[in-house]
């Protein structure tokens, strides 16, 4: 008897050893960086859902199967196999995997599918093909389930195919001047693409851009013998801009209209929708001073202007994100998003644009819309409201106003709805739970757990991950932050310690989700022997309008102020070793961190800025203007946030590094910087990736970092 406890004891004592043992192993940049080889392994396991009305659907590579939303009881639905034997897969119609399926019908077996050269419906009741379209050459693709027409862009012409495969040609003007059925106003105002059907299918509201007058910007490619010239067209803070116009076309007539908006010069149109009944079309429309917004109806068949329903204005800036959603239930009223009380909140108004009432209310944001339930006449949404760092999945009914959490009230949720919105899927992650999805009653709340996933870094040496806050530089506001310590962080022991930026708007940090929201980068790091930083200033995502547009004609000054809060936060701490710090951006982080390096060289021993705006003058009109006006008219502000001027307090070291076909933040900043620093004696490094964009794609991303992680082990370390 005591021969096998031993043995038992021993087996046990085993057992609880191999975690830590196999704990032993390091991260690479290959496990780490989106682009790595081993990159993919080390994310958190996932399920691939969709709804099929109300039925949850798990598609995978091989097979398609159905979700028991009481057992979670998975049946197969169909075989990759089955598919291509139904669809007499030729080279045309052969698919790859499952992973892409949807269930456009509600009430229908039908799945669609498709490749890079056609877009299928199959039914998988009668085993047959149903309707196919070509999409090779396609760009712009948009297709309408309830007529089956597609419009597309190819060669810059707009064209539609409709349900019986005839193909029109929409346009004959079409050019690199004259776009097309594409994103406008360089996909700012929430827009992100550029056609838009009628719910019937039988319309379709398209974008048509003129811009002839903008000026190139002489983007060059590397790749021939002789290099090419590639312009952009590329409109500056202050210069002139493109101008927009909505057409509509009609699927029986085969005419187009233009909506009577008056002349587009100097004007946002953005966030179109269509009333339900397809006569109506109604959109926002912005100044571009983006302080005066109006939602305008306008007649679908004549383009004719019917009303102004609702007007917004601002002593700083309105910024539009969501078109109007129609009430299932009653269409002579929709829900409107505004932040005009301070938090984006939701509004009741009907088609006369009157207002029945202000939805949700408090200082929290609603982040999205998910959907409605038709039966229990409630809205489905996320918010921050259980805590700024959060995102939680509630419902409101649209007479009471009642709010209902539906979450488990932790963690960041991605809530996705089911066609009746009765149900709905929930993957969530929380700062020590990788991810979870749950299958979510709204009525009763009643949850069916469909994955729980292991931690996929169980394996390794993690490091430490804590979240906190500080005050602002108001001596008021909280400011979030997260740190990440080496796994074996001791301390007694000081250690170099690198901030990491971004700080400007749409855009946050620090996160209740899964390690606080980290980059695998900062783990990288923290496996070196380094602090990681990370904090919120006013000016980002997520915390209320003023917390925004503090920032407004000033950008960077504010930020910089709330960043060195938290560098007298890093001054308290007995293992920071402040005459080793370094800080770290891309974008608007580069632009902070070259700001933080030159405005206090004292403090900061070593930068790398990723793809920094260096005058904002040289930054495209629509983000540009919302934040600092124009160089016109902001004469002073431009002037003291530029950073040519600064280049001559440059004193620690400084790596620029940028693509060089950047289109959002063009090369001409980092250049201009350059020949400051010479003309000034100061002495930063720089780095370029021919042929990449605004950001490092595919394996250039590897790259990238090791040259970030290796800039800061040759000069801080």
């Amino acid at each position: 008897m005591m021969i096998k406890m031993k043995i038992k004891y021993l087996f046990i004592l085993l057992v609880l050893s191999l975690p830590m043992a196999a704990q032993d192993r390091l991260f690479t940049l290959e496990d780490l960086n989106y682009g790595g080889t081993n990159y993919r392994n080390l994310q958190a396991q996932n399920l691939w859902l969709t709804w099929w009305g109300d039925q949850l659907v798990q598609t995978d590579v091989e097979e398609c199967y159905t979700i028991d939303a009481k057992t979670g009881k998975k049946t197969t639905l169909f075989t990759l196999e089955q598919i291509n034997e139904w669809a007499e897969s030729d080279d045309t119609r052969y698919v790859r995997h499952l992973m892409n399926a949807t269930f456009p019908y509600p009430d229908a077996p039908i799945v669609a599918l498709g490749n890079r050269k056609a877009y299928i419906l199959i039914d998988f009741k009668d085993k047959k093909v149903v309707w196919q379209d070509s999409i090779s050459g396609q760009e712009a693709n948009d297709w309408n389930p309830r007529s089956r027409a597609t419009a597309f862009v190819e060669n810059h012409q707009l064209f539609v195919v409709d349900g019986q495969g005839n193909k029109r040609q929409l346009t004959t003007d079409g050019s690199r001047e004259i776009v097309y059925g594409q994103s406008v106003h360089r996909n700012e105002f929430g827009i992100e693409k550029g056609t838009f059907w009628s719910p019937d299918g039988q319309h379709l509201a398209f974008y048509r851009m003129d811009q002839s007058m903008v000026a190139d910007y002489p983007q060059v490619d590397i790749g021939p013998r002789i290099t090419a010239y590639e312009p952009d067209k590329y409109p500056m803070a202050g210069e002139t801009s493109h101008k927009v116009t909505v057409g509509v076309y009609d699927l029986q007539t085969e005419k187009i209209i233009y909506l009577q908006t008056g002349d587009p010069t100097d004007r946002y149109f953005t966030n179109i929708a269509w009333s339900p009944d397809a006569k109506t079309i109604y959109m926002f429309e912005l100044n571009r001073d983006q302080n005066d917004c109006r939602l305008i109806s306008y007649d679908a068949s004549t383009g004719a202007k019917v009303a102004e329903l609702y007007r917004e204005t601002s002593d700083k800036y309105v910024e539009p994100l969501h078109p109007i959603q129609f009430l299932p239930w009653d269409a002579t009223k929709f829900i409107l998003q505004s932040q005009r009380d301070g938090y984006n909140h939701l509004y009741i108004y009907n088609v006369k644009g009157e207002l029945v009432k202000q939805l949700t209310s408090g200082h929290f944001v609603v982040q999205e819309v998910l959907g409605f339930n038709e039966k229990q006449k409630s809205i489905l949404f996320t918010s921050n409201e259980v805590h700024p760092l959060q995102r939680n999945t509630y419902s409101v009914n649209t007479a009471t106003g009642k709010r209902t959490l539906l979450d488990n009230g932790k963690g960041s949720h991605t809530a996705v709805l089911s066609k009746s919105g009765q149900w709905f899927y929930d993957k969530y992650s929380e700062p020590d739970i990788p991810r979870n999805i749950d299958l979510v009653e709204v009525k009763s709340g009643k949850v069916q757990r469909l994955l729980t996933a292991e931690d996929p870094w169980k394996d390794y040496k993690q490091p430490l991950f804590e979240c906190g806050s500080i005050k602002a530089a108001d001596g008021k506001t909280d400011l979030y932050y997260r740190m990440v310590k080496p796994h074996d962080f001791d301390a007694t022991k000081k250690y170099p310690t690198v901030v990491y930026v971004y700080g400007g708007p749409h855009a946050h940090n620090v996160e209740a989700a899964w390690h606080w929201y980290s980059r695998s980068w900062e783990t990288y790091m923290a496996q070196k022997g380094y602090i990681v930083f990370i904090l919120d200033n006013r000016g980002s995502e997520n915390r209320g309008r003023d917390f925004e547009q503090v920032t407004f004609r000033q950008l960077g000054q504010v930020e910089m102020q709330d960043q060195m809060k938290g560098v007298d936060y890093l001054r308290t701490l007995p293992y920071i070793d402040m005459n080793r710090l370094g800080v770290h951006g891309w974008s608007f982080g580069g632009f902070m961190t070259i700001s933080l390096m030159t405005n206090y060289p004292d403090v900061f021993k070593v930068g790398v800025a990723g793809g920094p705006v260096i005058d904002w003058k040289w930054y495209e009109v629509m983000y540009g203007e919302r934040y600092m006006d124009t160089p016109q008219s902001n004469p002073e502000g431009y002037e003291k946030i530029s950073l040519l001027s600064k280049a001559k307090d440059l004193k620690g070291r400084l790596q620029i590094i940028t693509g060089y076909n950047d289109d959002t933040v063009v090369p001409q900043h980092c250049l201009s910087f350059l020949k400051a620093c010479i003309e000034a004696g100061t002495q930063p490094d720089f780095f370029v990736y021919p042929g990449e964009p605004h950001n490092m794609r595919g394996h250039a991303s590897v790259h990238l970092h090791e040259r970030i992680t290796q800039y800061f082990e040759d000069y801080l370390k």
